[in-house]
């Protein structure tokens, strides 16, 4: 019998946000793949759960995703989880998902839904979000025809950044969307210094700018 790979979800930041059914699966399985060894070590110690961490991250080989085949196909059990939220958005659990869907069809493919830092951000972000788009992390380059492509649409959408190039992005945002577009900037969801900034793209500038920027960032722009 082959084995089965659970895409397991695990806190953003606080550690109680994790599901008892994430958990048993982490108690259950014979191994555990994280994108970083420390941080997953921190979140098993944290529930008294021992198990043999492999490491499974952007650079990892097709020789580490055969590996890890050859032990689904042995009938291991084995959870994916990632530094944070939930594996393969945004993230390269998407790659070893699909390594094994194309290299076999014997192993199960089990998804333990949990914490991700886009969902946070939009349940509080108080716009329309029956339809949004994600963008993961912006391209560095090439902005203005997906930006285009964005303004003709009247759905909110949402990514990813770094606090080291937010001020730029919102100065982009501004230049292309104009002062009277509202954006949330969420920082360091479910983290002591957990913070919104809400309102219109020049309000929330003038807010950062005044404080120390940090963490990981998720930015809401509302739809028309």
């Amino acid at each position: 019998m082959s084995g089965i790979l659970y895409i397991v979800a695990t806190p953003i930041g606080n550690l109680e946000d994790i599901t008892l059914r994430a958990l048993r699966i982490l108690r259950e399985v014979d191994l555990v793949l994280a994108e970083d060894t420390r941080v997953a070590s921190k979140l098993l110690n944290h529930y008294e759960i021992e198990k043999h961490i492999l490491s499974y991250h952007q650079h990892s080989s097709d020789k580490r995703k055969l590996e890890i085949l050859r032990e689904l196909l042995l009938g291991k059990k084995i959870a994916l989880i990632t530094d944070a939220g939930t594996p393969g958005i945004s993230d390269p659990g998407n790659e070893l998902v699909d390594f094994i869907y194309k290299n076999s069809d014997l192993v199960k493919i089990v998804p333990v839904p949990g914490p991700s830092a886009l969902t946070a951000a939009l349940s509080v972000c108080g716009f329309r979000t029956d339809k949004f788009v994600f963008l993961g992390f912006l391209p560095k380059k090439g902005n203005l025809g997906l930006f285009e492509w964005l303004k003709k649409g009247d759905f909110t959408f949402a990514f990813y950044e770094s606090p080291m190039r937010i001020l730029k992005t919102l100065d982009l945002l501004l230049e292309n969307f104009g002062e009277e577009k509202r954006i949330v900037v969420a920082r360091e969801l479910t983290k002591i210094y957990e913070t919104l900034y809400r309102g219109k793209i020049k309000e929330v500038k003038e807010k950062l700018v005044s404080d120390r920027l940090k963490g990981e960032i998720v930015v809401i722009v509302e739809g028309s």
